[in-house]
């Protein structure tokens, strides 16, 4: 059977070998995914207008499959082919006026040569439903903060006014999320930085930072709505609207938000049902231009008992890992907390408390504090012996991190390798295993997420330390001689702890 001259095609028949190119290059969900929803719509002076689901399908064709379109468009129709794309909303009554995103949206990008296809980025649009902080008409929105049943969006945001951007200090270790996090409240929901993910140890401040973007959000967009919630929180409330029946309620509320604020997101693993729901609120919010920020003890990578579609969004922006502060860092946190109190301290007792309590900034201000109350209480001067006797819980305890340049040179020692050898692209027997060795030690003595380790030992990805720890663990069961191995290099760690 000979093929549908081109005159002659149908947008149907058009886009049915735009498909059957496609599906030849991608794998068989991705095509599923992201090209059988597509419809044809019309094919008009070798125009081809399909409809999309979402802005949101629009902006990930275009960013993943930009090229795969063009030469399928082209394998189609011809080089003169364009790509014409219509964006249709929830609207049903308006579903056939496509002169204006209240029933559909048409764009093409007029930046390419020649315009063959219609790719490029979506102008800013506004949904038909209105304002960016109130949905369509005169839906009742249920607040579950406050007593249900307000017509309008009203919620405190349930900030901090401590944890601002005035005296969150800015340090070698939290530069980049600091940077990033006063860029989105100058600009939320209009920077590449959505989702934001602030990861990290407890007490490095991760909290401080979510909530001093929200507040400067607050006092630059008094008319953006944000609002701060622990995902325990959110959890609890999900679980109670579904018990009321008012989950469709809940739903519409977070909906409705212009900045929302998920604190500790890592609670939410094992939580499928909630994960699912938080899903389909974050799609929401991120196709309406709304911000998301998040924190989390660990990397996105590193969070377990959590659904890779969700993870995978939560990569889509820009995670920044707060790390543990610098001696100097510390220094400047002292300072300036004893600025706040009146306090004037010695700087040998400054520098005595910021080299003594490196674990987190709130046990380094916790001691700080318990310094100054003791002296107040005493009617005693603080002197280095009395915050040598006032500090002294907290650095009994206290265990300080091996750090993994000590285990690379530790692991390349005993094994004779060079530490710079550890760094190049080398495949040589005895340079893997030692690699492996020290990424294996790292993982097992920091905090740092696999991605840090991976980064700083070779320059390789969390999926290849993994995989490192994995075979370091397999065969110190069936190998003696390699247990032994890694038993005295264990053992030799040990010096840099006490």
């Amino acid at each position: 059977m000979s093929e549908t001259p081109l005159n002659d095609l149908s947008a149907t028949q058009a886009w049915d070998r735009c498909l059957d190119f496609v599906k030849e290059q991608i794998s068989q969900q991705a095509f599923k995914t992201w090209f059988r929803p597509i419809k044809a719509i019309d094919l008009k002076d070798n125009a081809l207008s399909i409809q999309v689901p979402s802005k949101f399908f629009y902006e990930w064709l275009e960013e993943h499959y930009v090229d795969l379109l063009k030469s399928a468009l082209i394998q189609a129709i011809g080089v003169e082919a364009r790509l014409v794309y219509m964006l249709r909303t929830e609207v049903a009554k308006k579903q056939n006026d496509t002169s204006s995103l209240g029933g559909g949206a048409t764009f093409q990008n007029p930046n390419l040569p020649q315009g063959r296809t219609g790719l490029g980025k979506l102008p800013h649009m506004q949904r038909s439903s209105g304002g960016s902080s109130s949905l369509a008409g005169d839906l009742e929105i249920k607040n579950p903060f406050v007593i249900p049943g307000i017509k309008n969006l009203q919620v405190e945001s349930q900030l901090n006014p401590v944890y601002t951007f005035e005296n969150f200090l800015d340090g070698n270790t939290n530069k980049l999320a600091r940077s990033a996090g006063m860029a989105i409240a100058q600009n939320p929901g209009g920077t590449s930085f959505n989702p934001f993910l602030i990861f990290g140890q407890v007490g490095l401040g991760k909290t401080h930072l979510a909530n001093a973007i929200g507040i400067k959000v607050k006092q630059d967009f008094p008319d953006k709505t944000v609002l701060y919630i622990t995902a325990e929180r959110f959890a609890q409330q999900y679980v109670e609207s579904v018990k009321n029946n008012t989950r469709n309620d809940f739903i519409h509320f977070y909906n409705a938000i212009d900045v929302l604020i998920v604190d500790d997101i890592q609670l939410l693993s094992g939580k499928k049902k909630t994960q699912e729901v938080f899903f389909h609120i974050f799609n929401h919010l991120y196709q309406n231009n709304k911000q998301v920020i998040l924190t989390s003890d660990k990397a996105p990578v590193d969070i377990q008992d959590i659904e890779q579609r969700l993870l995978s969004r939560f990569k889509w922006g820009l995670s920044a890992e707060l790390q543990l502060p610098s001696q100097e860092t510390r220094i400047h946190i002292i300072q300036n907390k004893l600025v706040k109190e009146g306090v004037e301290i010695n700087s040998d007792i400054i520098q005595y408390l910021a080299y003594c309590i490196q674990t987190n900034i709130r046990e380094l201000e916790g001691a700080l504090i318990s310094l100054i109350a003791h002296s107040a209480f005493s009617q005693q001067p603080i002197t280095l012996e009395v915050a040598q006797k006032v500090t002294e819980r907290y650095i009994t305890n206290y265990k300080p991190e091996i750090s993994i340049e000590d285990i690379v040179k530790e692991v390349c020692s005993y094994f004779d390798v060079s530490p710079e050898d550890l760094q190049t692209k080398s495949r040589k027997r005895s340079i893997v295993q030692t690699r492996q060795v020290a990424m294996y030690f790292a993982k097992e003595l920091t905090d740092f997420s696999l991605a840090v380790i991976g980064g700083k030992i070779g320059g390789r990805d969390h999926a290849t330390v993994l995989h490192a720890c994995k075979t370091v663990s397999n065969l110190s069961i069936s190998d003696k001689d390699y247990k032994q191995n890694i038993d005295e290099i264990r053992l030799n760690l040990n010096k840099f702890t006490f």
